[in-house]
């Protein structure tokens, strides 16, 4: 029997989710994209003839670097159409098939250039205390206008009269909108015009309906992998709202974003670093000081290269949070976890790991919904030894230093979810595998 699985960001993202999804690749027919837009980062680590070829992905599923595999991107994600063909482009420069194995939603709602004017406007507005993050890409204000029911969809290019009708009509809002509201300059309708119908017959050959697809992947017995953006606590209903992104990035969006029923969905596995990290504002209970030299945050910056892979800005980074991946865990419905970056803690004499909040004199073990109620709590710890034992690299559980498979084993006792992989560097054989995914009953 086939099996469909999920990869899930637990945290707020940057978890190393592409190296995973590419892992679990070879045994996997198709890998499909279902929420988001070319604001996520996706770097994969390829080993080849012995030299180390490096891969960074925005829009394109992460099975693209495995031969043979189909790469699906859903209706769930907003695409960037002129993006997505330099993406094409430089992988394929690169020596990759890519054009033969991509396929795209007619579903899929446009980005366009007004979107990025509208969302870098608006964060440029807002004050520092309330800047989102945004990485400027119009990702927000294409969810915008799906939900309001105004976007261009890729079926749209194809349709010349149809396409100038809808784009009159969403110009004229977001003129509106950069003149009127944020005092900015107004984008022109030839412009954008002629720039979506240029791409047009480029992205043509493509499209096809990708429930249709999924659902004949599947009827075939073939496996198939789901792979997520951002992580789940950048989830717009389940994150830590307002400083979300604009998408679902819950493991049920797999069946939204793509069109495959829900009860064909077989695990969910949650991908979960060593640490904490985040990009951009919002709460962070676990944070620590990530500039004094010599500091547990300072070594998680610079050993873990914590920086985004789209926006390049340092991410802030955290002990362990164990309370918000108990909040992952039960939106997710998590089949079992892989950590990653074990290496980064490597040296550290002691480890703390965050098992409850203090709010309102009360301790909670999972997170409030209100971003406003998170930031008023109190961190509450435990302390554990740290190894000085490097773990990079590390292939075999056993083979790991004894006070590192305590923290994991203390992680999983505390979450109640099941570690199934450690992956221990950038590289595929980079990984301890206790338990596959796509093996287990």
């Amino acid at each position: 029997m086939n099996k469909n699985i999920v990869v899930i960001g637990t945290q707020w993202g940057d978890e190393g989710k592409g190296k995973i999804v590419d892992w679990l690749t070879d045994h996997a027919s198709a890998v499909v994209r279902f929420q988001g837009g070319h604001n996520a980062g996706h770097t994969l680590v390829i080993e080849t003839n012995g030299k180390q070829k490096e891969y960074k992905l925005n829009l394109i599923p992460s099975g693209i670097v495995r031969s043979g595999v189909a790469c699906l991107i859903g209706n769930g994600v907003v695409l960037d159409v002129s993006h997505l063909l330099k993406e094409i482009d430089i992988l394929e420069a690169d020596g990759l098939n890519v054009r033969d194995r991509l396929f795209v939603s007619p579903g899929c709602p446009l980005i366009i250039k007004s979107h990025v004017m509208i969302d870098q406007a608006r964060e440029a507005a807002r004050s520092a205390t309330k800047k989102i993050g945004t990485t400027g890409k119009g990702i927000g204000p294409a969810y915008e206008d799906k939900v309001a029911r105004r976007s261009i969809r890729v079926y749209d290019l194809f349709n010349l009269e149809t396409l100038k009708a809808k784009l009159t009509d969403l110009l004229d809002h977001h003129n509106f909108i950069l003149k009127h509201q944020l005092r900015a300059p107004e984008v022109s309708f030839d412009e954008v015009f002629n720039e979506l119908s240029s791409v047009a017959d480029s992205i043509r050959p493509m499209v096809v309906d990708i429930s249709k697809k999924i659902h004949d992947l599947n009827q075939q017995n073939k496996n198939i992998l789901f792979e997520g953006a951002q992580g789940a606590l950048l989830d717009i209903d389940h994150g830590t709202y307002p400083f979300v992104t604009s998408s679902n990035c819950v493991a049920g969006q797999a069946s939204a974003g793509s069109g495959i029923g829900p009860n064909k969905l077989d695990y969910i596995l949650g991908i979960t670093k060593a640490y904490t990290t985040r990009v951009g504002g919002g709460p962070f209970p676990s944070e620590l000081d990530i500039e004094e030299a010599g500091s547990p945050g300072f070594q998680m910056s610079e050993v873990g290269r914590e920086y985004g892979t789209v926006t390049k800005r340092k991410r802030r980074c955290g002990w362990f949070d164990a309370v918000a991946l108990k909040r992952s865990a039960m939106v997710n419905g998590l089949s079992g976890l892989c950590i990653t970056k074990l290496d980064v803690l490597d040296g550290l004499d002691q480890i703390q790991i965050c098992t409850h909040y203090e709010f309102n004199g009360t301790l909670i073990d999972t997170p409030p919904l209100s971003a406003d109620e998170v930031a008023q709590c109190k961190p509450q710890f435990i302390s554990m030894p740290g190894w000085r034992d490097s773990t990079f690299g590390v292939k075999q559980w056993q083979d790991l230093p004894a006070n590192a498979q305590d923290y994991l084993k203390k992680i999983e006792a505390i979450t109640g979810i099941p570690i199934h992989i450690v992956s221990t560097g950038p590289e595929r054989d980079e990984t301890i595998l206790i338990k596959h995914p796509f093996e287990l009953s």
